[in-house]
């Protein structure tokens, strides 16, 4: 019996795979087994980690937000502001908010003392 050739759609779909992983260390971007494997964890983890990364950006925003509020005795608290903004209809998001705060905490202080009167 003569010998057959394997086709090259398995051999495609591995050399894709270790493209993906050829920036792992060790046998994470040598050896088959392992290389889909890590790329699957890879995946869940960037997957969980956008998530993480919007909760994190909104925590730092609301802590910025809050810091030059307090500072200034601008308001009491950044929950005020942030009721008081609602109530005038002002829906600016929190990432806008903190930008002014940093580069520009007069214009905060204005819209504050805007929303009070």
């Amino acid at each position: 019996m003569t010998r057959i050739r394997r086709g090259y759609i398995a051999r495609r779909r591995r050399t894709k795979i270790r493209l993906f992983a050829s920036s792992f260390r060790g046998a994470h971007s040598r050896l088959t087994r392992t290389i889909i494997q890590q790329k699957r964890r890879a995946l869940v983890s960037a997957h969980r980690d956008r998530d993480k990364q919007k909760r994190n950006f909104r925590r730092l925003w609301i802590t910025r937000i809050n810091a030059v509020i307090r500072e200034n005795g601008v308001s009491n608290s950044y929950s005020k502001l942030i009721n008081n903004l609602c109530k005038r209809q002002l829906f600016l998001n929190r990432k806008i908010l903190a930008q002014i705060a940093i580069l520009n905490k007069n214009c905060l202080y204005m819209i504050s003392n805007d929303i009070i009167k």
